[in-house]
Parts: structure tokens; sequence; C-alpha cells
């Protein structure tokens, strides 16, 4: 059986590019959920679930005894204003699909289309997973894996689209693929004064300063050379106005990790950090931290099998290695349940400049759209006989 030969390529487009016309920010995708349950209502029989106020799962049951596999594609939007020059961009304001989403969910429709001409032929039970907000924490996987509506699944697979990598491409790899993504957020608390008697204060502005030095020292000086891990600053405000010494002082900034013991050791760095300098300076403080997605790790047997799973689909096709990166995915809270493997999918424009994602003028070639969604059929039909 050549799934490749099944899949209809015109509908992929007009999927992809109707997503990409409509796009919605994070959890406020409704008309998009609306209409990937009516393009599910034209298979009778399967199963159109709505755990989420926008996320949509749709569940088919094949004739053969097997697994419960579960495929996974987000489809929300950044909030950017495109400037790509494309036939098919946004109709709404502010709203783009500038990191491939209207790709993923194009493609697991193709995957719905496919596996609904061959559920005779299916092992076990497919849920289609169209997840909502990917790109906001606290995001949407979580929400789903607390409705319950996938507790039975015994694998999950995921991909994402590539812009920097050839069509005829995947990337694939094992252990930490995408980082913890924390936040934490800091106040120090002075006492203002006239500019001209720095004395009669205590200076919000020079103590952050020092909090700020100290905090990028903890990887370099606490965290081994062979755990990768980053700590930013990405923002640091302290008074308006030049004659006035600030009585408050913010700071804020990300801690990227894969060990959740590294992770925790930064978090006792920070706190004690930032305690010993404000006491120093006599200086009141409160921190705040926000745990973001945890980290994504590739289960290796289903490494093993996606690699299979692929050389056996496409012949010949290139499989990179996927280099880990500290980027966040929520696709980690499925892992929660049960194994998971997320892998990459080439789809580099073959001309012109190639922007990154999260970009105005972000593109893709549409030639990754029979790729992607072959790879989710042929996980399924393979992995629900494991």
């Amino acid at each position: 059986m050549d799934i490749k030969k099944m899949i209809d390529n015109e509908k992929l487009v007009n999927w992809r590019r109707h997503f990409h016309m409509y796009p919605e920010i994070s959890f406020k995708e409704h008309e998009s959920a609306k209409y990937i349950a009516a393009q599910l209502k034209q298979y009778p029989g399967i199963e159109i679930l709505r755990p989420t106020e926008t996320g949509v799962v749709a569940v088919l049951k094949g004739s053969l005894p097997g697994k419960t596999v579960g495929l996974r594609a987000d489809f929300d939007a950044l909030p950017i204003t495109e400037e790509a020059d494309v036939e098919f961009k946004s109709k709404n304001p502010g709203a783009m699909h500038a990191c491939g989403h209207d790709c993923h969910a194009a493609m697991l429709l193709g995957a719905v289309d496919v596996l609904y001409k061959i559920k005779d032929k299916l092992p076990g039970t497919v849920k289609f997973i169209f997840q909502h907000a990917e790109e906001l924490p606290p995001g949407g996987a979580i929400e789903l894996v607390k409705s319950g509506v996938l507790d039975d699944v015994d694998v999950f697979y995921g991909s994402h689209v590539n812009s920097d990598t050839p069509v005829g491409v995947v990337r694939s790899g094992t252990g930490p693929m995408y980082a913890h993504t924390d936040r934490f957020e800091i106040t120090i608390m002075g006492k203002g004064c006239h500019a001209a008697s720095p004395h009669k204060g205590i200076d919000s502005l020079l103590i952050g300063l020092e909090v700020v030095q100290a905090l990028n020292y903890i990887v370099s000086r606490n965290v081994p050379a062979s755990e990768p891990a980053v700590l930013t600053v990405g923002a640091f405000n302290a008074g308006t106005v030049a004659n006035v010494v600030p009585d408050t002082a913010n700071i804020k900034g990300t801690v990227r990790t894969y060990n959740p013991e590294v992770r925790d050791m930064i978090v006792g760095r920070i706190n004690d950090l930032t305690d010993g300098i404000c006491k120093a300076y006599g200086a009141a403080h409160t921190i705040e931290f926000v745990q973001g997605y945890a980290a994504v790790v590739n289960d290796e047997n289903l490494c093993k099998l996606f690699n299979e799973i692929a050389l056996e689909t496409f012949p010949g096709i290139e499989i990179e290695q996927m280099i880990p990166i500290m980027g966040g995915e929520d696709f980690s809270a499925f892992r929660t349940i049960a194994p998971s493997f997320f892998s990459g999918v080439g789809a580099r424009l073959e001309e012109g400049e190639v922007y990154p994602g999260h970009h105005p003028k972000y593109q893709i070639s549409e030639a990754c759209l029979p790729i992607g969604c072959a790879l989710y059929i042929a996980f399924a039909l393979k992995a629900g006989t494991l």
C-alpha cells in the first residue's frame, strides 16, 4: 500500500491556505476550531470531541486490534502582522501563521482523509489531536491532558515544519529536544530620594545592576559544562527621570534547561543571590517564578520506529540528526500520559530569502505538506501494531 498516492495534495494546499488566511492567536481559535470540526463531519462515524473551548480531538477506530495512537497538530497563530507577499495573505489584522501551524493542521486533516478510507486495514484507534494554544503558556496541550480524553493513548507523535531545512529532509533524534521554559520576575524595593542626596536613599537601580550581574554568573559558575542551560535577563527597568534615585527596580528573565535538577538549582541560586544582595544594601524584594513548558524528550524506541517508517515511506530520504534547542514546545505535556516522539519536516523555500519562524515575512514550501501528512499516516499504521 503506497500511502503517498492516496494523499490529496490539492486538499492539503487548500486547507493550509484557509488556515493561513484566517489565523487566530492562542486561546482565541474559535473559528479555526469550527472549521476543523466542519471538515471532520465529512467522515461519518468519526467521533468529534471538544474537550476544551478551542481544542478538537477526532477519534477513528480501526477494524483491526491494536494500540491507541495520538497524532498531534497545533493550529494557533501569532500576534504578528504579516508582511509576506503571498496571494493567501492573512485577512485577520495583527495575526499571522508565522510558525507553520497552518501546515500542521492541514497535514493532520490529510491524515484523517486517508486513514478513514483504509480504516478496514487500520490497527487500533487513532486520536487526531488538533491542539490550540501552543504559542502561549500554560499552553493548550496541558488543558487537553487534564481533560482526560487522551488517557487511553499508548503513544504520541507530533512534528514541526522547519523553514531552514530543505524539503525531503526530516529531523529525528532521541532524548531532550526542547527545553524547560521558565520565567522569573524580581522586584527590588529600595528608598527613593533626590539624586543630589543619594546617601539618603536606598538605590534600587544600583542594587538591580548587581543582581543582574550576579544572575549572569549562575550558569558559568554553578552548572557543569556537560549540562545545557541558559539564563537570560530580558528586561530591567528602574526610574523615569534623571534627578531621582528610584525606589523600585524590576527585572525579568527566562531560564532554559533540560535537567530538572539543574532547573531547581538555578531557581535556588536566583533566590539566594537576590536575597543576599538586597539584604546587604537594606532593600526588600519579591521574586515570582513561573514554570513554563517541560522539556520535550523523545523516546528512544519511538525514534528507531520513526526512522524505519520514514525510510519505508520515502526510500532514500535524508534523516538529519535533530539538534536540541533551548526553545520550548508544549508537546512535552503528552509525555505525562505515554511515550512520545517529535520530529522535524523540511520546508525551506527553494528560492528567495529564508526568514525564521515568528518573522512577519516567514514562508514555507508547500511541497512539505504531503511528506508531513504521509509520516502521520505511516506512524499511525505502524505504531498501532506495537
